[in-house]
């Protein structure tokens, strides 16, 4: 399949470079609504379009401030983000570490010392891998702590201006409580409590899970097929309580709406274990794009992704390449905002076709 298919031209001015205040008043386009028509609406309106018995899937993951500016002993500056701590104990990412894998910007190589404001804690550069990575031994403090004493919100790239302090409120789900990542979930961003107690309110189930977003969601997709393209691995983590729920979910006759690509990565990769959908702690490399089916996810809350990103081909998977062009392209001309701080697209089971829910894949 052809990268091609998935690209689009999107005017600069639609990347939203500020948040919509309050959270929920972002915009929001309905797809597979009856008679195969779209609605334009906002994200206040997401709780009427779900029904008692359906389960909303959230990914937990909490953003640090993971951008830290240090310097070398030459005096040149060194900008570091962290990724993730350098161990095969997932629970290290939650748990005190002192060796991370890092991006650093500045000519470092192996045995190079940053050190860091205050003079308390200082990294050394232990390894230097094919992938640009590094790995930095810290000493003499808690790396999440140093983050959150002097770290800078790891803003994306696309949004043109400088991490402020309001950022570290606002580039965060409201329910965030597992840090870990460097990007948000940025379907999330969207939902207030508010929002969610409306949820609650309505019969709907609520479950999470946990994937520590890394730098890897921002790279295209740059090989001319699909096929050749080797996706970033991350850490996700389905817990019993949440498998438990999505087998009942589906029992009962209920919709699995999940909020985010996150959700919908870590779900399928529980479900797609040999032995079918069951808790799941691990890297997921899942490259979800046509022609593959969903197993559990049956309705998706998502932003507007970039061109020929991965993210983009993983929606593709609930609406079909052609349809997905069709929304994108109204979109663009209802002059939505796109990407991380932008608007929101809520595809219920119809969006394929806009007349039919697709054929659950699925989940034994």
């Amino acid at each position: 399949m052809l990268t091609a298919l998935f690209d689009y031209v999107l005017p600069p001015e639609l990347i939203a470079q500020e948040p919509v205040t309050p959270r929920d008043a972002s915009r929001m386009l309905v797809a597979g609504c009856a008679g195969g028509a779209w609605e334009h609406r906002q994200v206040r309106d997401f709780p009427s379009y779900l029904r008692p018995g359906d389960l909303l899937v959230l990914n937990r993951t909490r953003v640090i401030p993971a951008r830290l500016i240090g310097r070398k002993a030459s005096g040149g500056e060194a900008e570091v983000l962290l990724i993730h701590p350098e161990s095969a104990d997932l629970d290290q990412a939650r748990a005190p570490a002192s060796r991370w894998r890092c991006l650093v910007r500045g000519r470092v190589r192996s045995g190079t010392r940053i050190a860091f404001p205050g003079d308390a804690v200082d990294a050394v550069v232990e390894a230097c891998h094919e992938d640009g990575t590094r790995t930095l031994a810290f000493r003499g403090g808690a790396v999440l702590e140093l983050a959150e004493r002097i770290g800078h919100v790891p803003l994306p790239p696309y949004i043109r201006r400088a991490d402020r302090s309001e950022d570290r409120e606002r580039y965060q789900t409201v329910f965030a409580d597992s840090p870990g990542s460097v990007a948000a979930p940025t379907a999330s961003l969207h939902l207030t409590r508010e929002t969610l107690a409306a949820i609650r309110a309505r019969g709907v189930e609520i479950a999470f899970v946990d994937l520590a977003i890394g730098p890897g969601t921002f790279k295209p997709v740059d090989c001319e097929r699909l096929e050749d393209f080797r996706i970033h691995g991350e850490q996700c983590w389905c817990p019993a309580e949440t498998v438990t729920a999505l087998t009942a979910c589906h029992a009962r006759g209920g919709r699995v709406v999940a909020v985010g690509t996150t959700v919908v990565r870590t779900l399928e990769s529980a479900a797609g274990q040999p032995g079918g959908l069951a808790p799941y702690a691990g890297w997921t490399t899942l490259f979800l794009h046509p022609p593959s089916r969903l197993a559990v996810v049956d309705a998706l809350l998502t932003n507007f992704h970039l061109p020929r990103s991965s993210l983009l081909m993983l929606v593709s998977c609930l609406t079909g390449i052609e349809r997905l062009q069709v929304l994108y392209a109204q979109a663009i001309q209802e002059r939505y905002r796109f990407f991380s701080y932008g608007d929101a697209m809520l595809l219920l089971p119809g969006a394929l076709d806009g007349r039919s829910a697709p054929a659950r894949a699925g989940i034994s």
